[in-house]
């Protein structure tokens, strides 16, 4: 299955994998919204995505599916600027492959990943296991952002649907990880950590 935002793009990954056996093309989306749809009603094994996927985007596409049973393994597809291979990876993908690589690296990779392989760039991956950022579950990640927006426990609460009790739980695991000792201690090391991201 195929997503991604350019509809010229999409048309010629969609020609590049009918046109190889070793593939059967099952659905294309142009949002990753259509994307999660298809994957959530049909089997597939594996997805190749862009990275900059309408209201969505990759990441949150990514993040959705990894907590359903039986998703695609899933493979970016995108430029690689930045720090997009690394992202991908925290997110959950499968595999990255820059565009600027041959189309039979793309259709290598999705190969390996269909085998079982994660398949990356190299990546220095000591950056990973020192950014707390990395180390919350997507709950504490969504909690963290609420928190941002300057939200009460009982608007967290109803925000999440989660119990006050719940809230408070996942905030005091919050503030461990992240080594503060407050909501306003976390609000600034979110806002900081996205400047230093190069993400406001």
């Amino acid at each position: 299955m195929l997503a991604d935002a350019n509809p010229l793009m999409l048309t010629a990954l969609s020609e590049i994998f009918e046109k190889d056996r070793r593939f059967s093309l099952v659905a294309t989306a142009a949002t990753a919204e259509g994307f999660l749809g298809m994957a959530m009603r049909m089997p597939v094994q594996v997805g190749v995505i862009g990275w900059t996927l309408p209201a969505l985007g990759g990441a949150r596409l990514i993040d959705v599916l990894r907590a359903q049973a039986n998703a695609p393994r899933l493979v970016v597809y995108a430029e690689d600027s930045g720090d997009i291979p690394r992202k991908a990876m925290t997110a959950g993908a499968a595999g990255f492959v820059s565009r600027s690589e041959s189309v039979e690296r793309l259709l290598e990779t999705c190969l390996a990943v269909a085998n079982g392989q994660m398949v990356f760039p190299f990546l220095d991956v000591r950056s990973l296991k020192q950014d707390p950022i990395e180390s919350l579950s997507p709950r504490e990640r969504i909690l963290l952002e609420a928190l941002s927006k300057g939200l009460t426990n009982r608007e967290l609460s109803r925000e999440l649907n989660i119990s006050a009790n719940t809230v408070k739980f996942h905030l005091s695991n919050l503030f461990e990880k992240l080594a503060v000792k407050n909501r306003a201690q976390a609000i600034a090391f979110f806002y900081a950590n996205r400047m230093t991201r190069g993400e406001v």
